[in-house]
């Protein structure tokens, strides 16, 4: 992905955070009447507009204990420059009035400081990938469930691997549910960003943040970047259900195909392509996120024994609407 197109989230945040009137509060979350679903990107950057640091309606409630159908809470995890409110508009309501309990942190923010915390997916990989990890933690606990699922955009494809496959996540995903990954790309802007930022810390004489002794932590192979460590020899672990979701016409992951990989004996994959079936959806890397044919394919990707239809309408880039 180039730092350009990474940062698209990020720079349409902060402009419409200059000048911009506050729009009237969301109705707080409840389970009825169902949440307002917009099939609409930009409704996330509304939404922390009106709420500055604030989490969606129906997302991040400590009191939410999963169902019997739904056992396990699903945490949403964001994608470069995106938050927990930014990025999900869409789906967290999408997903809580399907009967989940729904989690999405901000990882990766430069500063605690408005706008800028609501940037995430910015700074050292290995500092999300701990953020993720924690955060994770915290939500088996509150909730009392030994798994997650985990649905995630783009970086937030990559970020919870690294935490499952080295930092004490295995066995703790069920689902995992990744839109617009990059499994078969190098090192990318992600990469060159957090390593400078990491650098720079480091010539300012700024300590890591402390992280909590992990005994159970496996080390990754020596020599391996952490875009490596994800993908060698495989980003996939046996008893995870996979569903990688990619579009034709995805302008920051080029190829698309670079999102489609099969899985290796012993794991469980499955690869869509949003235009197979419907060519008139024209999702690209942001409104994959904020549509119906996704919304559906979610839903299944989660619960296959209950997959609702998957609707065919015709879709612009950007917004979704």
């Amino acid at each position: 992905m180039r730092l350009r197109g990474a940062l698209i989230i990020a720079v349409t945040v902060l402009a419409a955070a200059v000048g911009v009137v506050s729009a009237p509060g969301a109705a707080a979350a409840s389970p009825s009447p169902p949440l307002p679903v917009q099939y609409d990107f930009t409704a996330g950057i509304r939404a922390e507009l009106a709420h500055p640091g604030g989490s969606l309606p129906g997302t991040n409630d400590r009191g939410c204990r999963p169902s019997a159908r739904h056992p396990r809470p699903v945490i949403l995890v964001h994608g470069s420059g995106g938050g927990r409110q930014t990025n999900w508009a869409t789906l967290a309501p999408v997903l809580a009035n399907a009967g989940y309990c729904v989690f999405a942190p901000t990882y990766g923010a430069l500063s605690t400081v408005w706008p800028a915390s609501a940037l995430g997916g910015l700074g050292p990989k290995l500092d999300s990938a701990w953020q993720i990890a924690g955060f994770a933690d915290r939500v088996r606990a509150t909730t009392g469930s030994r798994q997650v699922d985990i649905v995630g955009h783009s970086l937030g494809t990559e970020i919870p691997t690294y935490w499952m496959k080295y930092l004490r996540g295995r066995g703790k995903v069920a689902h995992y549910v990744s839109l617009a990954p990059y499994w078969r790309q190098g090192p990318d802007s992600d990469d060159d960003r957090g390593e400078a930022i990491d650098d720079f810390r480091h010539a300012l004489g700024i300590r890591d943040a402390p992280r909590p002794p992990c005994p159970d932590c496996v080390a990754p192979p020596r020599d391996l970047s952490f875009n490596q460590a994800v993908r060698q020899p495989t980003p996939y672990l046996p008893g995870v259900a996979y569903t990688n979701i990619v579009t034709r016409d995805d302008e920051i992951v080029t190829p698309y195909s670079s999102g489609i990989l099969a899985g290796p004996p012993g794991t469980d994959v499955r690869n869509i392509v949003v235009q197979d079936g419907c060519p008139i959806d024209r999702s690209d890397h942001a409104s994959i996120t904020s549509n119906r044919r996704s919304a559906a394919l979610v839903l299944g990707a989660l619960d296959p024994a209950h997959a609702p239809p998957v609707p065919c309408v015709a879709v612009p880039p950007y917004t979704g609407a």
